[in-house]
């Protein structure tokens, strides 16, 4: 690592240090917490892969140390609680990158199957940190959608799943059948709920990764509803005070027009 890396690092710890100063610091940076900041980890985190989505790298830059910014954030307020500072952040992800990778710093260099290897040495971390479960050490914190596909692909590896997509797609019929038959709010909710995690499961049993399938989703809908409103708008006519049956044929004409773009 260069000097000027090691100065900049080095700035930033001072310049956290001193907005948390109980004395001189920043009033709003004194009285954060963990819980308080966490929120903010999150959302620095979509920004980075927002900027990544957009290509645009200028971005990327800046969220990539607004995101730092977390880390030293978090760091600080264990140093003070006398719990581990930045360095032992740096240590420990040092240290999990090199027992993580033996084929390249230990003393076994041939390889071999380099996923097998992965989740062997992950699963000997987690039996290390005390888990019981298959299911420990999946994220609360992760969007629901995410954490269900982990949830479910933890559970395959012990053999918990369907063995082909016919399960999953019955599931989901079974769970359509009891959602419309709820009665109550709550009732819908876990019906609800239910009819997602079997989808999700349906898609794994495709290969496809949730997340990535609802994001293209929301992508086309926007980029539809985009060119409805904009075709209105040049037809001299305002889209929000169109009936359905009006605006259904937009949406048909929008999806004719991807059509022809894509021929």
């Amino acid at each position: 690592m260069t000097s000027a890396v090691h100065t900049q690092i080095d700035r930033l710890l001072t310049i956290m240090a001193r907005l948390r100063d109980p004395v001189d610091g920043c009033e709003w940076d004194r009285r954060q917490t963990f819980e308080t900041i966490a929120p903010y980890t999150i959302e620095e985190a979509y920004e980075v892969a927002d900027a990544i989505a957009r290509a645009d790298l200028h971005d990327l830059r800046g969220e990539l140390g607004d995101l730092l910014l977390q880390v030293v954030f978090h760091a600080r307020i264990a140093e003070e609680d006398g719990n581990f500072a930045f360095a032992d952040v740096a240590t420990a992800i040092s240290d999990k990158l090199e027992a993580r990778h033996p084929h390249i710093f230990g003393a076994d260099p041939s390889g071999g199957d380099q996923t097998q290897r992965w989740e062997t040495i992950k699963a000997a971390e987690r039996s290390a940190a005390g888990a019981t479960s298959a299911l420990d050490g999946v994220a609360l914190a992760l969007p629901a959608l995410v954490r269900a596909e982990k949830l479910q692909k933890r559970a395959a590896r012990v053999g918990f799943d369907w063995p082909d997509p016919e399960g999953p797609r019955a599931k989901i019929l079974e769970e359509l059948a009891e959602l419309d038959q709820a009665a109550t709010p709550p009732e819908r909710l876990i019906e609800a709920g239910d009819l997602l995690f079997a989808t999700v499961n349906y898609l794994r049993a495709h290969g496809i990764a949730p997340e990535d399938a609802l994001c293209a989703a929301n992508a086309k809908f926007e980029r539809r509803f985009r060119w409805m409103e904009a075709a209105a708008i040049n037809q001299g006519r305002d889209f929000g005070h169109l009936t359905l049956e009006e605006q259904e044929s937009y949406w048909l004409a929008a999806k004719a027009s991807e059509c022809g773009e894509s021929s």
